[in-house]
């Protein structure tokens, strides 16, 4: 796809309200980019468009820019006594490298700013290389904000209402915390889920293969040879646990 077409699709995506989804859908959660895009079809100047072109479209936009793009949410967790905590995530599109944002049982629009703050200063010069953020509607989105990231000139890509998987790459990282340990341990408090999510970014973004990226870990480099199978009579495997061994790392032993 033309980049022409790319950008219109995603200008087209980021302005656009959804006005028919929820009387067609009934408030369902489950509505998915499929029906916004069928929505705009019908009420733009790409309605010579199949809603099949515009999902294609939009997944080929994310594949073409994904080493420019820069993805944002927010995962809730209940401690053993009930609190509810929020964690800020940021994903990286082009090497699925994840950013741990911050914790906190009162996600301000002050406090999400200063978490954007935060990650300018910790990428240093990479923060630059962001053209795009894809991010929800919710009201912890602030304009200060998103101006932490248009300061550098990246364009922001509001999701539709209802529509998750415009941020699907963002969603499956949130669904990945919650399957490989948020699920199979107790929090205890804030200081305890910072902690063991402190240390799963350092197993996800140092150990843990990505389908996205050949099953590489982020950061790879694009010239290295893909991972050949290890024959197990001649090879010895060492296991690395993490967070006391509900996941585990393996290498070849030197």
């Amino acid at each position: 796809m033309a980049g022409s077409a790319a950008l219109g699709l995603s200008r087209e995506l980021r302005t656009r309200p959804v006005r028919t989804g929820h009387a067609r859908h009934g408030g369902d959660r489950s509505n998915t980019t499929c029906s916004y895009v069928s929505s705009i079809s019908q009420t733009s100047s790409t309605s010579s468009l199949t809603t099949c072109d515009l999902v294609s479209q939009w997944r080929q936009f994310l594949h073409a820019q994904a080493a420019g793009i820069l993805a944002v949410d927010f995962l809730h967790v209940d401690t053993v006594l009930l609190k509810r905590l929020y964690v800020l995530v940021f994903i990286e599109h082009g090497t699925r490298r994840m950013h741990l944002g911050g914790v906190t049982a009162n996600p301000t629009g002050e406090w999400t700013v200063q978490q954007a703050r935060n990650l300018a200063l910790t990428l240093g010069g990479r923060f630059e290389n962001f053209r795009f953020l894809i991010r929800d509607r919710r009201s912890n989105f602030t304009k200060s904000f998103d101006a932490v990231f248009q300061a550098n000139g990246t364009r922001i890509l509001r999701t539709a209402v209802q529509a998750p998987r415009m941020n699907a790459t963002c969603e499956r990282l949130l669904g990945t915390l919650r399957r490989e340990f948020l699920d199979r341990m107790l929090v205890l408090s804030e200081a305890h889920l910072r902690a063991v999510l402190i240390e799963y970014q350092v197993h996800y973004n140092t150990g843990r293969p990505h389908q996205g990226i050949a099953q590489r870990v982020p950061g790879y480099e694009r010239d290295v040879p893909s991972v050949t199978a290890v024959n197990l009579d001649v090879q010895r495997i060492r296991r690395k646990p993490v967070l006391n061994g509900l996941i585990n790392e393996y290498s070849r032993a030197a």
